[in-house]
């Protein structure tokens, strides 16, 4: 089963249906991430990031949209350094995802923030602190 299917939210499916029609994003169904496929990974923290977001009254669309963006790389960046990849992915997913979308400052600012504190960037907006949170719990609860 999905897990679009198991949460049906009209809105967040609204939000994100220009991103699940890339072909390239659609790929990350065949990478293996946190026990389960990196794309799955991405709807998950995606969706609990938008509900956050929206009870918040923050800006939940742009939350959304990063969120599901945040590990939109296809390939592990340095196989002979998991460190790296932790600390460097973010730069990749944002390269990826203005090859397709015009970012906003603070969706840039959620993708390049997420992986805090092991990457040094702070994050500067609330959004960008849910997306970390976020990932961090689904991190967990997915291994």
């Amino acid at each position: 089963m999905s897990f679009l299917t198991e949460y049906k939210d009209r809105e967040f499916e609204r939000i994100i249906a220009p991103i699940l029609e890339i072909e390239e994003f659609k790929e990350m169904k065949n990478i293996v991430h946190h026990g389960m496929n990196r794309y799955d990974h991405c709807l998950r923290v995606g969706y609990y990031s938008y509900r956050l977001a929206k009870f918040l009254h923050l800006n939940y669309e742009e939350t959304a949209r990063a969120a599901i963006l945040h590990d939109f790389f296809l390939t592990d960046l340095n196989p002979n350094s998991k460190m790296k990849n932790l600390v460097n992915h973010p730069k990749t997913a944002i390269e990826n995802a203005e090859n397709f979308f015009d970012l906003t400052d603070r969706e840039k600012d959620i993708i390049s923030t997420h992986m805090f504190p092991v990457a040094p960037k702070i994050p500067k907006y609330a959004e960008s602190w849910i997306v970390d949170l976020v990932d961090d719990v689904a991190g967990i609860y997915e291994k």
